[in-house]
């Protein structure tokens, strides 16, 4: 990356994330866990029970919106793609073995602050003909009263989602397909592109129907092919765990600087894989019809553990086993491909190029959603969503024929531009989700099924989707 755009984006990130973004994720991950009474623990067994009761279709036959586990597929298939699978081996060549242990660190005290931010999301949806929708913009305006704020927001997701994401997806898919069976990344992202323009103009519901079916299915497949790697190679884990901690507080790694580079490459590939409070997930809990805001600030923590504790993990441990990080000039998606043959054979390329492509796709799809969502909260005008269609597609070309090294530059630079935006509005508001899941917990305790009214917790203006508490008979 030697031309004058990749100096000034490299000097960005570095300033945005060593001087901002690092220590206030994890300042604000901490802060949050310890306000909420460590909600992301404490109530995980609550998170599992609402994800699996947010199956029953009968329940929410005649509802509008989506259910509650079409919101966490959603939100689920843009997070598991090629952060899981591409961006854990760059974190790996980067910042060595240490760096999944920071991307542990913030998927751990992200997950408050993913709670936070979904469940903000969920009491300021506001009602539309296919059912809510909502996000950061919308509580920024809403509850802040900042609407300049949301329209920032919209744009920087809009671009990181919408366009630059794009081609981190398609360039990824293209790595494996060009490393795999050496063909022109032009044909790939043309490919991909008439697939995905079938899908995205058949709206949100037909999204969600694909990321439903797809996403658990082959993140469920790659779990179980990384537990047979694991188990193959099981007398070698205790050394791979030694390892992660070592070169994460490791002295050496302190006096040759590789402490920084660890923690950099951990904070920075955990939150492009897991999204905790960068504003992104908010925008598919939105879109889910549940009794209580609660609910579905719950399920979608449980994605952040799912995304980085599980499926970044299995990539990670993949790798180190196989120890090509040290012996490989490969990065990305083909050094991941690379383990996996070193463990498995041949035929573990083909089965990484159709990982990569199922991950990556359901990633678009997630990613189109969050761009077009954000455009309808600037303007309703139907003519920026087909400008926007064609700029989507056409990002996927560009993308998968693009260096990689300046795409994930630009990813990393609109990624924290938008997270620091975010987590300014999530902190301003902290007090409010805490009143929500404070209201949430009283109705449990009482052995009620929560519900919330807009009238639940006193002071809130501007809450548009939920209906007031109906009056007692006696109350009349």
């Amino acid at each position: 990356m030697d031309t004058w755009l990749g100096d000034i984006v490299s000097a960005s990130n570095s300033i945005l994330w060593t001087y901002l973004l690092v220590g206030l994720l994890l300042f604000l991950g901490v802060f949050f866990t310890v306000r909420l009474r460590f909600v992301q623990f404490t109530m995980l067994k609550e998170m599992v029970s609402l994800l699996f009761k947010g199956t029953d279709r009968k329940v929410f036959k005649d509802k509008k919106g989506t259910t509650p586990f079409q919101a966490f597929t959603i939100s689920t298939a843009a997070r598991v793609g090629t952060g899981n699978l591409a961006g854990v081996a760059l974190a790996i060549t980067a910042g060595g073995p240490g760096a999944v242990f920071w991307m542990w660190i913030i998927a751990l005290v992200g997950a408050a602050t993913g709670f936070v931010e979904s469940t903000l999301a969920q009491m300021y949806k506001v009602k539309v003909k296919d059912g809510y929708q909502g996000g950061p913009a919308y509580y920024m305006e809403k509850a802040l009263g900042m609407r300049w704020m949301g329209i920032l927001f919209a744009i920087l997701i809009m671009l990181c989602f919408g366009l630059i994401f794009n081609g981190v997806q398609s360039n990824t898919i293209s790595q494996a397909f060009t490393g795999a069976y050496d063909i022109e990344g032009y044909w790939i992202g043309g490919a991909i592109a008439i697939m995905i323009g079938i899908i995205i103009y058949g709206g949100i519901r037909r999204i969600a129907v694909v990321t439903e079916f797809v996403v658990p299915i082959f993140a469920i497949i790659y779990i179980l092919v990384s537990l047979v790697i694991m188990f193959m190679n099981i007398g070698a884990l205790p050394e791979v765990f030694s390892l992660i901690f070592t070169n994460a507080f490791g002295i050496r790694e302190i006096a040759g600087g590789g402490l920084g580079a660890a923690i950099m490459n951990g904070v920075q590939r955990g939150l492009f894989s897991n999204e905790a409070g960068m504003g992104s997930a908010p925008n598919a809990a939105a879109t889910a019809h549940v009794s209580h805001p609660v609910k579905q600030g719950l399920v979608q923590t449980l994605g952040v553990f799912t995304d980085t504790l599980i499926i970044c993990s299995s990539t990670a441990f993949i790798i180190i086993l196989a120890g090509v990080h040290t012996s490989s000039e490969s990065d990305g998606i083909q050094l991941t491909q690379l383990a996996l043959d070193a463990h498995l054979g041949g035929w573990a390329q083909t089965f990484v190029s159709l990982a990569i492509f199922f991950f990556a796709f359901s990633s678009l799809l997630g990613n189109y959603y969050y761009g077009a969502n954000n455009i309808k909260f600037i303007s309703e005008n139907p003519v920026y969503i087909q400008i926007f269609r064609i700029a989507f597609l056409a990002m996927v070309i560009i993308g998968a024929v693009s260096d990689l090294q300046l795409i994930w530059s630009l990813a990393d630079l609109f990624m924290g531009s938008m997270a620091l935006v975010n987590l300014i509005a999530v902190a301003m508001l902290t007090k409010i989700a805490a009143a929500a899941l404070d209201d949430y917990q009283k109705q449990k305790r009482l052995g009620y099924d929560p519900v919330f009214y807009k009238d639940s917790i006193p002071g809130l203006n501007n809450i548009e989707a939920w209906e007031k508490k109906p009056k007692r008979s006696d109350e009349e």
